[in-house]
């Protein structure tokens, strides 16, 4: 019997190129889980191949800033002239449905995810070191050394930001990474706060 029948909104963040996405798939690729991922809006068009409702939700700038009007993300920014968030309707639709919410999100973005969704489950996705931090983000091969400089200076400012989080997952192989947070989830499924009300139900029938 699952005794907190309402999913969980889960929250992986950390720096840029800690491997959040590739966690995220390895995570994805677990068997037997409820997990969904949470699909952004956005105001930029779709690129070839994307589609809407499963890469984004692709709006117009007016329903984007309609929605910002009426508080309708649990995040958002804008970024080279378009507009990025999560909506706050969507999320809500699939936790009430029991789905475990996976949000994948930069630092900033998870902090006002925070603001809003407190029941939400933080995890804080780090490197095994900074060499190693530095090595992801040169192999990429796609950035300059100045760029890569900027995302470790940035990386800095972020990793003193980790105790607004609920667990530290350290991302020394992936799929050790995946197994762990699959884990943390599972665990928080069983905390007495989210289970008292149905567990109370329960043995009182």
């Amino acid at each position: 019997m699952k005794l907190n029948e309402r999913g969980l909104l889960i929250v992986l963040s950390g720096p840029s190129g800690v491997g959040k996405g590739t966690v995220r798939k390895a995570l994805f690729q677990l068997p037997n889980h409820d997990l969904v991922y949470s699909v952004s809006m956005t105001t930029r068009p779709p690129r070839a191949g994307e589609v809407d409702g499963v890469d984004y939700y692709f709006v117009s700038k007016k329903e984007f800033l309609d929605r910002i009007e009426n508080d309708g993300f649990l995040e958002w920014a804008e970024f080279v002239g378009n507009y990025y968030g999560t909506p706050k309707d969507k999320v809500e639709e699939q936790l009430m449905e029991g789905k475990e919410v996976v949000l994948e999100i930069e630092v900033e973005g998870a902090l006002q995810v925070r603001e809003i969704m407190k029941d939400a489950v933080f995890i804080f996705l780090v490197p095994p070191g900074k060499k190693a931090l530095y090595d992801r983000l040169n192999v990429r091969g796609t950035e300059s050394e100045t760029i890569v400089l900027e995302r470790m200076q940035k990386a800095e400012s972020e990793f003193s930001l980790a105790h607004k989080y609920d667990y530290i997952v350290v991302n020394d192989e992936v799929n050790n990474a995946a197994d762990r947070i699959m884990a943390i989830i599972r665990a928080e499924h069983a905390k007495t706060e989210r289970t008292i009300h149905n567990y109370m139900k329960m043995i009182g029938e």
